[in-house]
């Protein structure tokens, strides 16, 4: 079990799960009051924001290391409206949808796509140390026609040794917001050879990429 750390205040009570961090800073630079960087102690500080503000930090973190749970009879984090997943630059797959992944469910991750993290599918910002290069910004092409239903679950498949099988209604879209493919299944690289990222090209076999596959049984309906 990851470790957890947990900040109360009277409102909301914020949690932080280092393990999933990859250091984006949305929280820092949206609210350092909150959010304080380099504290020698408590560096999150529920109470030094209204709890919508601090909903909204939260939401801005793209890996879901930072969650809430509010105490003032605000919503809970709900699944978004359109399922996305945002291709970051040199950088992981930042999901935003209601996530089944490995047994859990989520509402944002960031996964890794360059093979490196010591903490598959997370990453865990070893793309850094590997000097990992792979735009966020893949050549343009027709991403298809709008999907009927653009949210629902979406369910992410480790594949032993190889890509991400992601099932369920997906948007997939450069950093800048450009929507690459709107799709209802995908196979995504997470070896980082593959050269026609982000999407697997069979790569992993070729380079001998390792990585354990998905802790639950797949479906085969």
């Amino acid at each position: 079990m990851a470790k957890i750390d947990v900040y109360k205040g009277a409102a909301i009570t914020v949690k932080f799960e280092g393990a999933r961090c990859i250091h984006s800073r949305h929280c820092v630079l949206g609210n350092p009051q909150v959010f304080i960087p380099n504290a020698p102690g408590q560096w999150i500080q529920p109470e030094a924001a209204a709890a919508e503000e601090v909903v909204r930090l939260a939401h801005a973190c793209p890996s879901g290391a930072i969650t809430y749970e509010r105490h003032d009879g605000g919503a809970a984090e709900a699944p978004p409206k359109v399922n996305t997943v945002r291709i970051r630059e040199n950088g992981p797959l930042a999901f935003n949808a209601e996530l089944h992944i490995n047994g859990e469910t989520r509402h944002r991750a960031t996964l890794c796509r360059c093979g490196a993290s010591k903490h598959k599918p997370y990453c865990d910002g070893s793309h850094t140390e590997a000097f990992f290069v792979a735009s966020g910004e893949p050549e343009g092409q027709d991403p298809g026609p709008a999907l009927a239903q653009r949210g629902g679950a979406l369910e992410v498949t480790l594949k032993a040794d190889g890509c991400l099988h992601v099932k369920g209604n997906l948007e997939i879209c450069c950093g800048s917001g450009r929507t690459v493919q709107r799709t209802t299944e995908a196979w995504l690289c997470r070896c980082g050879g593959s050269q026609n990222k982000p999407f697997c090209d069979g790569t992993h076999k070729k380079i001998g990429f390792k990585a354990d596959g998905s802790h639950v049984a797949e479906s085969t309906g």
